[in-house]
């Protein structure tokens, strides 16, 4: 069982558990040296696996995204459920560019693009066209198309799929959680999810019959109200009463964490003797919805740090 247990979001399915263990491990480490935790830091990264080594593992999902026969990363046609999310989220996401991108001209490019798609609404069209014109229009925004249009819309597609197979087929849900259950146990101090790993991780919070003492969410899309909000487990949503510490971290420009601010969502459960640092926001510079940006911030070091802490007694 691990100590720390990293939860990944959407976009990983060509990767691995130890791939993303190298990348995400070593700059949470740096960062908690950077405090001048020079001991802990080493704990986490040099001497991991050794005695006195602290486990961190990661629980990869990624895999169930990737289908018999499937070509590239292409996640083939949605259903009409898959659509119906799929568009909303897409919907959803242009709405926010053209609302908070801190960029005035990226503001007013997915002003025009999202008038677009409200005019391709009519019934006569279909979900799923209606989803592919949703995405089509997000690869046009500069902080979606980061690579070429084409290349752009299905990437973008792949990534609404993931989504929206989390939450509409069982199997899926159901061992994508398993990845985090089977690492997971009394020892475990913090679970880290990032993006749609938040979702993940905090619904396994709910499933546990023991404590955690931290949770952590990154770029989370917990507070979509209209997509993600309405179909997390259990409902009505609420703090997960196993939790301790809940520190949610945004990028105020990162367009995927949906809400910043998670209080409104799940402050009124708190249980007696819970914390809920649900407002915390950072500066990720050119890549707000970068894991390792939000790793490497003070403040998701400094909570890791004072878990580690309490759990070694020092």
């Amino acid at each position: 069982m691990a100590d720390i247990i990293l939860v990944h979001g959407i976009g990983q399915q060509r990767c691995s558990a130890d791939q993303l263990e190298s990348a995400w491990l070593p700059t949470l480490a740096g960062a908690i040296r950077n405090l001048g935790e020079v001991e802990l830091a080493d704990r986490l990264w040099r001497a991991a696996g050794q005695p006195g080594g602290i486990e961190t593992r990661m629980a990869f999902y990624g895999h169930l995204f990737l289908r018999p026969g499937q070509q590239g990363d292409d996640p083939g046609e949605f259903n009409a459920e898959e659509a119906e999310i799929a568009e909303a989220l897409a919907q959803e996401w242009l709405h926010r560019s053209a609302t908070r991108s801190s960029r005035e001209s990226d503001q007013i490019l997915a002003q025009r693009e999202l008038a677009y798609v409200n005019r391709q609404m009519g019934e006569e069209q279909g979900l799923g066209s209606v989803a592919r014109s949703a995405v089509g229009s997000l690869a046009r925004i500069p902080w979606f198309a980061a690579m070429g249009m084409g290349l752009a819309e299905r990437t973008i597609k792949r990534d609404l799929a993931q989504v929206t197979r989390y939450f509409t087929e069982e199997g899926v849900r159901t061992a994508a959680q398993q990845q985090v259950l089977q690492l997971v146990d009394e020892s475990t101090k913090v679970v880290i999810g990032h993006s749609l790993g938040s979702v993940v991780a905090y619904e396994v919070a709910h499933s546990l019959a023991h404590a955690l003492p931290m949770l952590i969410t990154l770029g989370s899309p917990l507070g979509l109200q209209s997509i993600v909000y309405q179909r997390l487990r259990p409902q009505p949503p609420s703090f997960p009463s196993a939790v301790q510490y809940w520190l949610n971290v945004s990028d105020k420009d990162d367009l995927v964490a949906a809400e910043p601010d998670l209080i409104p969502f799940f402050g009124s459960s708190l249980p007696t003797g819970a914390t809920f640092d649900g407002a915390f926001t950072v500066d990720n510079g050119s890549d707000p919805h970068n894991a390792e940006f939000y790793l490497g911030d003070k403040k998701v070091a400094d909570a890791v740090r004072a878990a580690l802490s309490r759990g070694s007694g020092s």
